[in-house]
């Protein structure tokens, strides 16, 4: 029985500031937005290649203010090496070696846009000695680490005034660079190395064709090979995954190869076909494949991934795939992740999560000691998270929807929030996940659904969303609360929907349709003009006629439902034009709306600082509570 060992003297400060005077908390507690709102206490836990050495990125405060703090495994009670910057925010780290680390820093410049500008270093892990910017300029970023040369790394980086991307072995000692391979318009992106570090994929698009092109080369040939043209318009899941180590030649796709469902197949880069399918699964498409990182057998191929009701794996290599299930072992109601391992083995760091934990860290040391580190989420407790529910249901037309159904604690029928997720090319992922859990902490029911046009579950479905922006697509999301009502877990009255991006496009529409089911909306980041979706971008060109349906901006005056829109003003993804438009003509027709406009805030997630989210949630559950389901 393996023994846990607490260790609470990283986190003392933090937990005060987060907690306060609310150490002691009922099971029917209700946390303060803090709890949900705050920047994760832990960004980031790795050790060396040796295992002597832990590194951790932690917060200091509700808004982040990340330092690195780094520890002896064999001692993690002595006070840890700190290393922080005044005037930059730590993001990432790396280990290059058992004695340097890679670390990236960013801060907010003004270049016509408030824009992230980031700088990485190269600095010593005893604390010692003066960082030392990567070239040009501090462009270059660490793309790949090197195990079999620990004194060398890859770098990618940018000539000024040029876009694409070259590569280059650089030496952490002397800082001597060598650049082994010079992007240009044909070979721009999708670089991969095989186990030699040599760089033999390459992608590349065609603007006037709309179609995505993948490149190989044979190993020691500087010939690049077309293998694979993939148009927008009869588009296919296609895309490289890694080397064949036993095969040089060959490479890990992923590909339908004529099925409805994604498998990973063998690829002979000499001809570009297709050899044998290698793993694949009836009621999903593959994930992808899991390699070893490790100096003796890097790129090695392990087992493979895919996601339904959870992430699963399936091992070929069975060294890995016990220790993989020891692992599971020691979390039976969480997934689990070894999310960093020295090259022995003896030293990894275990990750869980789960919709019954926000984010749990922990040390395993040689096979037998179990660590407890801290929590991304202090002040979150497995009592203050809801149950997650996998289940598919029927749309009107027949087509299966698989859906995610956080459900809170109390007594059903519940006001539900149904929540598309974002892309639309993309899907949910089960766990934990925050805004989920954040309103279903409060009482309301969220409803997840992966509708036609969401990625992950075979071919049919991914292309059922063709043109159906506002039609098809939304019938599904009304199909979900119908289905929650008819089980008797939502209640019709108190109805509403929330959604980011995609998800706010989707909320645009739903405050408009006939017949509202919802009292009210709130769109997030939102597309509300169809023909404004960032033109510039290749992903939303290659869509191309894909991307049709509905308007938003066009049928305002058909909004029937209290609406509350929110977008960063930075939002470099989808522009704040779509919401500010959107408002605008609100407010002339005199429709029911809020709007809130978060200052700083780009698209993603991970630049939402605790500052927007505290006021995001704050009026979202305001919102909710004393506007959409007000008695």
């Amino acid at each position: 029985m393996m023994k846990y060992k607490r260790i609470f003297c990283f986190f003392i400060g933090l937990i005060t500031l987060v907690i306060g005077s609310n150490t002691a908390v009922s099971a029917t507690e209700t946390l303060p937005i803090d709890a949900f709102a705050m920047r994760p206490a832990i960004q980031q836990i790795s050790v060396s290649p040796d295992g002597k050495k832990l590194a951790m990125l932690r917060g200091t405060s509700l808004n982040g203010h990340y330092i690195l703090e780094i520890f002896k495994t064999n001692d993690l009670k002595k006070t840890p090496i700190r290393i922080g910057a005044a005037k930059m925010e730590l993001t990432r780290f790396a280990w290059l070696n058992n004695e340097k680390l890679y670390i990236s820093l960013r801060n907010k410049a003004k270049r016509g846009k408030n824009r992230w500008r980031g700088r990485s270093y190269i600095i010593n892990s005893d604390g010692t000695g003066k960082w030392k910017m990567l070239p040009n300029d501090g462009n270059a970023r660490l793309w790949n680490r090197l195990p079999h040369k620990p004194n060398e790394a890859l770098l990618s980086y940018y000539i000024k005034g040029k876009r694409n991307v070259n590569i280059a072995h650089y030496n952490i000692n002397s800082g001597k660079k060598k650049t082994i391979f010079r992007g240009n318009p044909t070979y721009s992106y999708g670089y991969m190395i095989d186990k030699d570090a040599e760089v033999r994929v390459a992608q590349s698009y065609d603007i006037n064709s709309l179609t995505e092109e993948y490149y190989a080369r044979l190993k020691g040939s500087k010939e690049w090979i077309l293998i694979k043209k993939n148009a927008g318009k009869d588009r296919v899941n296609f895309d490289v995954l890694g080397f064949d180590t036993d095969n040089p030649n060959d490479l890990f796709v992923i590909a339908n190869n004529g099925e409805d469902k994604a498998g990973i197949y063998s690829l002979d880069i000499a001809t570009g076909k297709l050899k044998e399918k290698i793993f694949g699964v009836k009621s999903a498409d593959a994930g992808g494949i899991i390699t070893s990182n490790k100096p003796h057998n890097y790129g090695q191929l392990l087992g493979f991934e895919y996601t339904t009701s959870d992430t699963k794996a399936v091992y070929i290599d069975k060294e890995a795939g016990a220790l993989r299930k020891a692992v599971n072992n020691l979390f039976p109601h969480e997934t689990s992740y070894m999310t960093s391992r020295s090259d022995d083995d003896n030293n990894i760091i275990v990750q869980t999560s789960g919709p019954k934990d926000a984010g749990t860290y922990y040390l395993l040391q040689n096979k037998s000691k179990l660590t407890y580190i801290g929590s991304k989420f202090p002040n979150i407790k497995p009592k203050h998270l809801s149950k997650v529910k996998f289940v598919r249901y029927k749309a009107r037309d027949g087509l299966k929807i698989p859906a995610y159904i956080t459900i809170p604690k109390g007594k059903a029928p519940f006001p539900t929030v149904i929540m598309p997720h974002g892309g639309p090319w993309a899907q949910d992922y089960p766990g934990y996940d925050e805004w989920s859990q954040l309103l279903a902490h409060h009482g309301y029911m969220v409803i997840q659904p992966q509708y036609r046009g969401s990625l992950g579950f075979g071919l049919k479905h991914w292309k059922a969303g063709d043109k159906e922006w506002g039609y098809k697509m939304q019938n599904d999301l009304d199909d979900g609360m119908a289905y929650l009502i008819k089980k008797g877990l939502a209640d019709k009255d108190r109805l509403a929907m929330f959604g980011w991006s995609y998800g706010g496009y989707a909320a645009f529409v739903g405050s408009m349709r006939k017949n509202n089911i919802y009292k009210c909306t709130v769109a997030g980041a939102g597309v509300s003009d169809m023909a404004q979706i960032s033109a510039k971008l290749f992903r939303s060109k290659i869509q191309g006629e894909t991307v049709k349906g509905l308007s938003p901006i066009d049928h305002v005056e058909d909004v029937n439902v209290p609406i509350m829109v929110i977008h960063g003003d930075i939002d470099q993804r989808v522009d704040v034009y779509h919401s500010r438009a959107f408002v605008k003509k609100l407010k002339k027709l005199g429709k029911k709306h809020k709007y809130i406009e978060l200052k700083g805030a780009d698209h993603f997630s991970n630049t939402l600082f605790y500052d927007h989210k505290k006021l995001f949630y704050t009026e979202l559950l305001d919102w909710l509570e004393n506007t959409c389901f007000k008695k």
